[in-house]
């Protein structure tokens, strides 16, 4: 999932996904939460992974870390213009 546009247009410093869109939830919330339930709904390893620009990387994988099931670090992204 593309992530790596900052919201400097909408007046964010970080990733728009961070945009609160409810009861304290943002879009990245909702994201994480569809993805957490079908990996526990299917009992599937389903892979989950951002495409991050430099910008949003730190940001967005700090707001993922209340998602440990869904992995961390290099298991959640990598960052574009970047090879491994």
């Amino acid at each position: 999932k593309l992530n790596g546009g900052l919201g400097t247009g909408m007046g964010l410093d970080r990733a728009k996904s961070l945009l609160e869109v409810t009861k304290g939830q943002t879009f990245l919330d909702l994201i994480a939460q569809q993805v957490a339930s079908m990996k526990a709904e299917y009992k599937a390893e389903l892979a989950f992974m951002l495409m991050n620009s430099f910008s949003t990387s730190k940001d967005t994988l700090d707001a993922l870390a209340k998602y440990p099931e869904l992995g961390s670090g290099s298991d959640l992204e990598f960052v574009q213009n970047k090879a491994p």
